[in-house]
This record gives C-alpha cells, sequence and structure tokens, in this order.
C-alpha cells in the first residue's frame, strides 16, 4: 500500500489465541489508546496486507484485533501471492453463528483489555466489509467502517441477511467505501445500500469512488488505487475518531 505511511516500528503485533478457541493477529501501540477496533479480513484471510491494517490502526492509537476466521476450517489463513483461486468459493464456507462467535471474541478480547464499549470500532474489507455491517447491526459499538463489502442485495451465509436488509437496523454509526466500477458490487447496489442506510437510526455515510473497483484499498498492485485508497484510509481514520475515540 504505498499510498500510506508503514505501521511504526515500535508496534507490536503477535498472534494469540482467545479463551474460546479464535486465534487473532493483536497489534498493540506502544503510546497512549485511542480505543479498540477488530479487524476483519477479506477472502484471503490473514495476510500481510491484513497484518499491516492492524498495524497502521495500531500506530495511530488503536488496539487491533483482528480474528483468523479461517481457523474453523483448518486454513493457513495467508495467501501473499494473491493466487488462493478457490478463496470465494471457501469463504462462503463460513457460517452466521461461526463468524460471530470469532467476532464476539475478537470484542471480548478488546473488553478484557480494557476498552469500553464506546470506544470499541469494527473494520472490514470485502467479506469483511460485510461482516461489519452485520455487527453493528448486531452489537452497540462505537463505529463501523466497511471497505466494499459484499452481499448487499444477496446473502452471503445463511443467517446472515444481505446488507440493505441489515443496514436500516444499525446500531451505531457506520461508514461505507465502495468503487464504482466494481465488478461484484454494481451502482444501483451501491445506491441502494446508502439509501438503506440513511433510514438507520445513527450516523451513516457511504462514499463511493467513480475510477475505484473492487479491493482498490488492497496491496495488490492491479487493483490498487493510490488516490481512492489515500481517500478512504484518512476518512475511515476520522470516522474512528469522530465517534469511538477515547480523545474525541
Amino acid at each position: 500500500m504505498s499510498s500510506a505511511p508503514s505501521p511504526a516500528d515500535d508496534v507490536t503485533t503477535v498472534d494469540v489465541t482467545t479463551p474460546h478457541g479464535t486465534p487473532l493477529t493483536v497489534s498493540t501501540p506502544s503510546g497512549p489508546r485511542r480505543g479498540g477496533v477488530v479487524v476483519i479480513q477479506d477472502a484471503r484471510g490473514l495476510t500481510p496486507y491484513l497484518r499491516s491494517v492492524c498495524g497502521r490502526l495500531a500506530a495511530e492509537g488503536w488496539l487491533a484485533a483482528a480474528p483468523h476466521l479461517y481457523h474453523r476450517q483448518g486454513f493457513t489463513e495467508t495467501d501473499p501471492a494473491g493466487d488462493w483461486s478457490s478463496a470465494p468459493s471457501d469463504m462462503l464456507a463460513f457460517t452466521g453463528p461461526g463468524i460471530q462467535a470469532d467476532v464476539d471474541a475478537a470484542l471480548g478480547y478488546l473488553a478484557a483489555a480494557g476498552v469500553p464499549a464506546q470506544n470499541t470500532a469494527i473494520l472490514g474489507f470485502c467479506m469483511g466489509g460485510t461482516v461489519a455491517l452485520a455487527t453493528a447491526a448486531r452489537v452497540q459499538l462505537g463505529a463501523a467502517v466497511s471497505f466494499y463489502g459484499g452481499a448487499v442485495s444477496t446473502s452471503y451465509w445463511t443467517g446472515v441477511p444481505p446488507l440493505v436488509e441489515l443496514a436500516p437496523s444499525l446500531r451505531g454509526p457506520w461508514l461505507g467505501l465502495y468503487g464504482e466500477q466494481d465488478a461484484l458490487i454494481t451502482l444501483d447496489e451501491i445506491n441502494a445500500l446508502r439509501a438503506a442506510a440513511a433510514t438507520a437510526d445513527a450516523p451513516t455515510e457511504l462514499v463511493s469512488y467513480p475510477g475505484a473497483g473492487h479491493a482498490f484499498h488492497s496491496d495488490r498492485p492491479a487493483l490498487h488505487r493510490r488516490e481512492a485508497a489515500a481517500d478512504a484510509w484518512a476518512r475511515a481514520l476520522a470516522f474512528l475518531d469522530q465517534h469511538a475515540s477515547t480523545r474525541a
């Protein structure tokens, strides 16, 4: 992600396992904390890219915890080369209860670390953006951010309705970041999600980028769009600060 600085050298990133058996990648800031963020992977798992996101959040003062969602399927949680051709189908093997259990384990980790609920957020990419919105409709959090979350009009997983159905039930502030050239999410779906989120009893915003497609924030050169990625990341940090930070 050349559009943004690398995490600070003094950020500590480790892998831990919660009492519930969920593996987490955790990045800890060296100084005062703004709060905590659960970071949800895209279909490729806990890649170096996803770990770098955790590190960048920690460099900004957030305690970041990313659950390894594929642990239930025994996968190694990494696809650095971007050639995991079965990832789109593998992710469909997730279940709503399994995802919820792993997200709740990450939330529990942050709570045990002393992060209050109002200073806890969730942020996700691709299918992780779907999980972020679904979680924010289920749990009271300080903020939620979805980078190009799919399943807008058709569900991925049993027990997790499409995002247009969930969005009106958002229980806290939500920010959506989408590319208008996304081959997986149509512009009509983006506009429908924006309208649905606007009916929620919480602050919502959906920003769409005309020159960007799916995974425009990722580390894959063919998909990365520098200007959109930089703007979206800045908006995400500002949204977290506004709604979930102890310094707000």
